[in-house]
């Protein structure tokens, strides 16, 4: 598996935002998003080639029961069945962050999906036509929305994305609005502070989730944090 970091720090997303986790970080990824936050695992990968039980035995030098399975796209990478498997039988409680585009028979207590939306695409770039073919799968969706524990976290840059989350959701009838996150992008704690207040109030009047993003918060665009 090429692994880009494996890291020990508090969720920064989602439902288990502020719990400590070690996080095993893939290189790769099928999507080219403008706004990617980790582009040295997808824009530019880079990492080291490490078998499962070389990443089982960094991930058991900290103590800690979260472990967080990210990337790039983990779910591209097949050994990542394995991993999950021996993690679990460690009683590991595992959240897997996926854009929903690739699917693969893993074990995790949580499924954590960030579809891409049209506010994803890089434009002008080469990269484009390849992104906007590649983003939305949903047949990939349905299986992992019926088969886990899910959530669904939606990068909001701009206020028209809301609507394209509305737009996206009536594809899946079966999605509990509880399980819808907002989350602003942003890769300063500056441009965080100024989205916050207006997707915490589009998230709230529809029932849904606001996800803060703790990790830029504190850290901003630092690695391994």
């Amino acid at each position: 598996m090429l692994i880009s970091e494996i890291f020990h720090s508090i969720q920064g997303e989602g439902r288990y935002t502020g719990t400590p986790s070690v996080f095993v970080r893939t290189s790769g990824c099928n999507l080219r998003c403008w706004f990617c936050d980790t582009p040295y695992t997808s824009w530019n990968p880079e990492g080291n080639a490490l078998s499962v039980d070389a990443i089982l035995q960094e991930v058991t030098r900290y103590d800690s029961t979260h472990v967080v399975l990210t990337g790039g796209e983990p779910m591209l990478v097949p050994d990542l069945v394995q991993l999950t498997e021996r993690l679990a039988g460690q009683g590991r409680f595992l959240t897997i962050e996926t854009a929903g585009t690739v699917d693969l028979p893993v074990t995790a207590h949580l499924m954590s999906v960030s579809p891409k939306l049209r506010n994803s695409t890089p434009v002008g770039d080469e990269w484009a036509e390849r992104h906007d073919q590649r983003r939305h799968a949903p047949a990939v969706i349905r299986r992992l929305v019926r088969d886990y524990d899910y959530q669904l976290k939606f990068v909001i840059d701009r206020a028209s994305d809301v609507a394209d989350v509305e737009q996206w959701l009536t594809e899946f009838p079966e999605v509990v609005p509880e399980n819808v996150y907002l989350m602003p992008q942003a890769t300063t704690a500056e441009s965080l502070r100024e989205k916050t207040e207006w997707v915490r109030k589009d998230a709230v009047e529809r029932g849904w989730q606001f996800s803060p993003r703790l990790h830029v918060e504190l850290f901003g665009a630092r690695r391994g944090v």
